[in-house]
C-alpha cells in the first residue's frame, strides 16, 4: 500500500516537472515576451477631442472612446465615466484645468491653454500610476471645428513625451499573454481565443475586456472593449529581429491611428 502511495506521488511529480518544463519551453519560444520601451522619436500619437457648450452652463466632454461626460465646469468633482469623477476649474478666459479621479485618487491632470486667435490648443497632460508614477505629454491641437473658446472639435498636431513609458509582456495560463502597463495601473490577460477577458489592475474601467487573435507568428490583433462596444483595435508587429514591436492602434470615431514604437530592453 505504501509503495503504491509512493509510485502515485512520484508520478505526480513527473507530470508537475514535465508540465513546468513545457511551460518553460513554450515562455522561451513566445517572441513577445519581454519589456518594451517606448521610443518617442519614432512613435506617432494622435489625439482627438471635443467638448460641446450645452444649456444650464454646462460643457459635454469626448476626450476619446465615444462615450461623452456633461459637467459644469465650476471645479468640483462630478461623476464621469466608469466610475470616475471630473473636475474643471476655468482659470481664466484662455486657461482651463482638467481633473480626473478614481475613488478620490488623482489619475490624471491636464492643463489647456488657447492661443491668442483661438485656433490652437496646447494641454500639459499628467497621467498618474497607482504606485505613484507618472507619465506626461504635452500636445499641441488645431481646431477643426467650432469658432471660439473651448467649445469645438479639436486635433492634435505634435506631441512631446516627458517621460519614460514600458510595457512587460509575459505568458498567461500556458498560451495566453499578459500586458503589463505599469504606468496605466492596467493588465491585459489575454487568450488567442477570440473570448473576451477583463482587464484587472487599479486603473481598470470595469466593463473593460480584451479579446485577442494571432494574424500570424509575429502579428497579434487586440480588439478592446468597455461594456460590450468596441473602443478601439491594436495590431502588434514584431520585427524579423525581435527588438523592435510596433503598436498601431485604431480608437473608435477617429480616422488616424496611433503609432507606437517600442524597444525591447
Amino acid at each position: 500500500m505504501l509503495k503504491g502511495k509512493l509510485m502515485f506521488k512520484r508520478t505526480i511529480q513527473l507530470l508537475l516537472v514535465s508540465y513546468l518544463a513545457s511551460g518553460a519551453v513554450w515562455a522561451a519560444n513566445e517572441p513577445f515576451v519581454g519589456e518594451w520601451k517606448l521610443n518617442p522619436s519614432k512613435s506617432k500619437l494622435i489625439d482627438q477631442m471635443k467638448v460641446e457648450s450645452v444649456a444650464g452652463n454646462k460643457y459635454a466632454f469626448e476626450l476619446g472612446g465615444g462615450s461623452t461626460e456633461t459637467i459644469v465646469p465650476d471645479g468640483t468633482d462630478q461623476p464621469g465615466l466608469a466610475g470616475t469623477t471630473l473636475a474643471v476649474t476655468i482659470e481664466g478666459p484662455d486657461s482651463w484645468k482638467v481633473v480626473r479621479k478614481q475613488e478620490g485618487r488623482i489619475l490624471l491632470t491636464a492643463y489647456w491653454k488657447l492661443s491668442k486667435d483661438g485656433n490652437t490648443l496646447t494641454d500639459d497632460y499628467t497621467q498618474f500610476g497607482p504606485n505613484g508614477s507618472s507619465t506626461n505629454v504635452k500636445y499641441v491641437y488645431n481646431r477643426t471645428a467650432g469658432t471660439s473658446g473651448f467649445a469645438g472639435t479639436w486635433e492634435s498636431t505634435s506631441e512631446t513625451l516627458n517621460s519614460v513609458y514600458v510595457i512587460k509582456v509575459r505568458p498567461y495560463e500556458g498560451d495566453g499573454l499578459s500586458f503589463i502597463y505599469s504606468s496605466q495601473g492596467v493588465t491585459r490577460n489575454l487568450k488567442f481565443d477570440g473570448k473576451d477577458y477583463p482587464s484587472v489592475g487599479p486603473n481598470a474601467r470595469p466593463g473593460s475586456t480584451s479579446s485577442a487573435r494571432r494574424v500570424n507568428e509575429r502579428t497579434l490583433e487586440i480588439t478592446g472593449k468597455n461594456n460590450d462596444k468596441v473602443t478601439d483595435t491594436r495590431q502588434i508587429a514584431l520585427s524579423s529581429d525581435g527588438r523592435t514591436l510596433t503598436m498601431t492602434i485604431h480608437v473608435a470615431g477617429r480616422t488616424a491611428p496611433n503609432i507606437l514604437v517600442f524597444e525591447r530592453q
